[in-house]
């Protein structure tokens, strides 16, 4: 007889496993990484939706490791290698089997508005880290006109805007974060609306 298990132990697996391990030439791990982002979202007051997309934004760089997943995917390290992993695209389609748009839509888009800060904000560039302008540059580099307004036009620029935001400021090894049981009920709440 097969074992259901539920998606938040789906999730909490790939923040054990393939989340302890480096996050891509940062300083921090892929899980701690997405734990400072959900913390910073949850501490400016987000709903909990964007508090869940903040907290799930990079999954798709761990679904390689994930055993239940359907076929072998790609990881983070084939980002670092030179190979547009689509992670958010990836992450946002799968997390989708149980998530409303609400949280998968600025996961989708949190790569495309990197693209798009860099495009329309003078200073944005220079704040990112070594490792964000390498994925920057396989992942297209900054918006042309045409692909900011379109972004624009998006009803989630402004959520996938914040969850860049704080994607981009998880990255402190200093940082004191709760573990991914804090979320867990958060993560469930959501589960029953989608």
């Amino acid at each position: 007889m097969a074992t259901i298990i539920s998606p938040a132990d789906r999730i909490a697996e790939l923040f054990a496993s393939e989340g302890a391990s480096d996050y891509l030439g940062e300083p921090v791990t892929v899980a701690v990484h997405m734990l400072q982002a959900g913390f910073l979202a949850e501490t400016a007051g987000a709903a909990p939706a964007l508090v869940a997309a903040a907290l799930l934004h990079d999954v798709g760089h761990l679904r390689g490791a994930d055993p239940s997943a359907d076929g072998l995917e790609s990881s983070g390290k084939d980002l670092m290698a030179g190979t547009d992993n689509n992670h958010s695209e990836r992450g946002a389609v799968w997390l989708a089997q149980w998530f409303p748009t609400s949280v998968t839509e600025p996961i989708r888009l949190h790569v495309a508005a990197k693209r798009y800060l860099c495009a329309v904000e003078s200073s944005y560039f220079g704040r990112l880290s070594q490792a964000s302008v390498y994925t920057l540059s396989v992942q297209g580099g900054p918006m042309s006109e045409d692909e900011a307004l379109w972004f624009e036009r998006s009803p989630w620029a402004a959520d996938a805007v914040a969850v860049r935001r704080w994607d981009d400021l998880a990255k402190n090894l200093s940082a004191d974060v709760p573990g991914f049981a804090h979320f867990r009920p958060l993560l469930e709440s959501l589960l029953a609306t989608a």
